[in-house]
């Protein structure tokens, strides 16, 4: 049977969802946008929080809304409208508005073979900068070899708004440099000198990319819905269930970590609109991401 504890850890609440042998284990911090800060498939460590690398640095496992990525100067314009973000990346706006908010915890189910917790924001008092009313439900369901991630988005607004949807989640590797990242591409985006995406251009790409040989920081738009992570402990297929995905990759240096992002679009799209949806009055966008055990 798989449970479900609420747990606090250093001040913050997390929520555990579990098996019963506990090898597989999914932990989630209400405080900080419903983030999953560990995870454990199968007896693998997937996700697991590192020292010297804060939160508020890192954005792991961050749900990130309504925009990925940076947005350039934090200004865009929508519907003949100009806006003006908060820049929390010197000069730039990054990774959305919910990575901090406090998430409320909504139908937990506990079931032989799985469980799974919905966590709620209504966000009622928008910011200038994205001045737009809107409720984020995010419901993670854990079963023994994978974790399924999907996340609801309705407008509760009288007016449309733009809009991209991504998550941010670090995989621990026991060794990089025997780790590799598997994937089939057909672009890559274009950034700039400030890492501030401008456009795509064709890159088309299938097979392996060897991780001791690349610092990677790069989107890639896939042919399909999916990569493989390889690891010496494990193989994690990491999918999506978007029309059309963008993979934003990066591995940071001297740690043993690789953030494989999937995007609905790309950074700065606000701006370059490059995957950038609207969404209308009472209308719901739901988004599927599942990271699951493979041979």
């Amino acid at each position: 049977m798989f449970k479900i504890n609420e747990l606090k850890e250093n001040d913050f609440s997390i929520v555990e969802l579990s098996n019963a042998s506990k090898t597989s284990i999914a932990k989630i911090c209400l405080n900080e946008g419903a983030r999953v800060v560990g995870l454990q498939l199968n007896g693998k460590i997937i996700i697991e929080e590192q020292a010297n690398f804060e939160y508020k640095n890192s954005y792991a496992s961050a749900i990130l809304f309504p925009f990925a990525g940076r947005v350039e100067k934090g200004a865009y314009s929508f519907k003949f409208d100009d806006y003006q973000l908060d820049c929390n990346d010197h000069n730039n706006a990054i990774h959305g508005l919910v990575y901090d908010k406090v998430f409320e915890i909504f139908e937990p189910e506990e079931h032989q073979n799985n469980c799974s917790v919905t966590f709620n924001y209504y966000e009622k008092k928008p910011l200038a900068g994205f001045p737009f009313n809107y409720f984020l439900s995010i419901t993670y369901t854990l079963f023994e070899t994978h974790l399924n991630t999907r996340v609801t988005v309705k407008n509760i607004d009288s007016k449309a708004f733009p809009f991209t949807l991504g998550w941010h989640p670090y995989f621990k590797s026991s060794n990089l440099n025997e780790s590799s990242l598997a994937l089939s591409s057909t672009q890559k985006a274009v950034y700039n000198a400030n890492m501030v995406a401008q456009k795509l251009e064709e890159s088309v790409f299938e097979g392996e990319i060897e991780l001791k040989d690349h610092q990677l920081d790069d989107c890639f738009i896939l042919k399909n819905d999916y990569v493989v992570l390889k690891t010496p402990d494990y193989n994690l297929k990491i999918s999506a269930d978007a029309k059309k995905n963008y993979y934003q990759v990066f591995t940071p240096e001297k740690l043993p970590l690789i953030a494989i992002e999937p995007l609905t679009g790309v950074s700065n799209n606000l701006n370059n609109k490059i995957g950038l949806q609207v969404l209308e009055p009472d209308a719901t966008y739901v988004q599927n991401w599942d990271l699951k055990l493979v041979d």
